[in-house]
């Protein structure tokens, strides 16, 4: 987290920190509204329109960004921006339909968190310094991390993330209206968990291994 990197006892170089929060920068400007942009387009496709209606169907950042959801990408690593109106009645193919467009966003994630590595091992291919393939990679490889934490953060099964509108379609009736009546209280519980670092050690455990295997595809 660029947070924790200004308070650290081995703070980072000057570069290191104009560079990472760069990294975060284009987490607004790119990841979080393509992340965004692929719900939009996947229930556009599906037969929902919401989203073009209400201007959601752009890689304008600020018509998705949320000002909490992005404070949160820079004091824990991680946030969100404003969910896509979907409405799934709208849909050709109710199940398939909220599935598609529930996975498009994290999947958007996993693919520039790769896209972003591959970067980086074609630049690794050109004569550069220590110094500047250092700050490279940082750059690169902050993005393409927080890229993956954010697929994982958005796939747990907790209201209203992505996760749970996913499996919200395998449960009983009885226990999405149960699950639906306590939402609000669930959410406000859940956000006060990721703010004090409760998920930490479970984002990183999933997130770390994918990043390798990523990297060692790509041999970084």
């Amino acid at each position: 987290m660029l947070f924790d990197m200004l308070f650290s006892p081995d703070r980072p170089s000057f570069a290191e920190l104009i560079f990472t929060f760069l990294s975060y920068a284009m987490i607004l400007l790119v990841a979080l509204p393509v992340h965004e942009l692929a719900h939009a387009y996947t229930a556009d496709r599906m037969g929902d329109q919401t989203a073009r209606w209400n201007g959601r169907l752009t890689m304008n950042p600020f018509a998705h960004l949320d000002i909490f959801g992005s404070l949160l990408i820079f004091l824990a690593g991680f946030g969100y921006a404003k969910p896509v109106p979907v409405n799934p009645r709208n849909f050709r193919d109710y199940k398939k339909g909220m599935i598609l467009t529930s996975l498009a966003g994290p999947l958007s994630n996993l693919v520039m968190a790769f896209l972003s590595l591959a970067i980086l091992k074609l630049i690794t291919m050109f004569s550069l310094s220590l110094e500047v393939l250092g700050i490279v990679s940082l750059f690169f490889g902050t993005f393409s991390y927080i890229n993956i934490i954010l697929a994982v953060f958005n796939l747990f099964p907790i209201p209203p993330l992505d996760g749970y509108r996913v499996i919200s379609n395998f449960l009983p009736p009885r226990w999405v209206f149960m699950i639906e009546q306590y939402q609000r209280y669930i959410t406000i519980i859940f956000f006060v968990l990721v703010i004090s670092n409760r998920f930490g050690g479970i984002l990183t455990g999933i997130a770390f291994p994918i990043y390798r295997l990523f990297s060692i595809v790509l041999g970084l």
